[in-house]
Parts: structure tokens; sequence; C-alpha cells
């Protein structure tokens, strides 16, 4: 347990923290795999309805230093090279 004051600060802050980049995680991966449904299914006018939020979404928290931005890049571009090889 800390002892001074700022450290208990610091702990507070880091546990509200983790609690929000796990919401923003989860929000993330839940995206991507919707999107990784209609990709199975060869459903490309759903994926790239569903690509612009996915967007959205990973922009949002490389933005907020949940995830890095070259993360969230690569992780467009994966998305983007999938939905264009759907036929």
């Amino acid at each position: 347990m800390p002892i001074k004051q700022a450290a208990f600060k610091s702990l507070r802050q880091s546990k509200k923290r983790e609690i929000i980049n796990l919401e923003k995680k989860a929000t993330i991966k839940k995206t991507l795999k919707a999107i990784k449904k209609d990709i199975v299914k060869n459903n490309k006018a759903a994926a790239l309805k569903a690509i612009a939020k996915a967007y959205a979404v990973l922009d949002k928290a490389a933005k907020r230093g949940t995830i890095h931005k070259k993360t969230a890049s690569r992780k467009k571009s994966r998305l983007m090279k999938k939905i264009n090889n759907l036929k």
C-alpha cells in the first residue's frame, strides 16, 4: 500500500484508467469481431458500413492512448485488405 498522499491519488487514478481502457479494448474487440463475421459471411456491403465505426473506435482509442497509433493503423489496414479481397 502507498504511504504518501500523492501515491494514494496515483493509485486511484490508475485504477480508474484501467477500467476505462479495458472498456475501450472490449469495444474494439466487439467491433472488429462483428466486421470479421461479415467478412466470413462474404457480406461486403455490411462490412463496409461497419468499417466506419471500427475506424472511429480505433482512432479514438489511439488518440486517448489506450492503444498505440501504429497498432490502430495496422488493424485498420488489415481489415480493409480483407474487405477488398471479398468478391
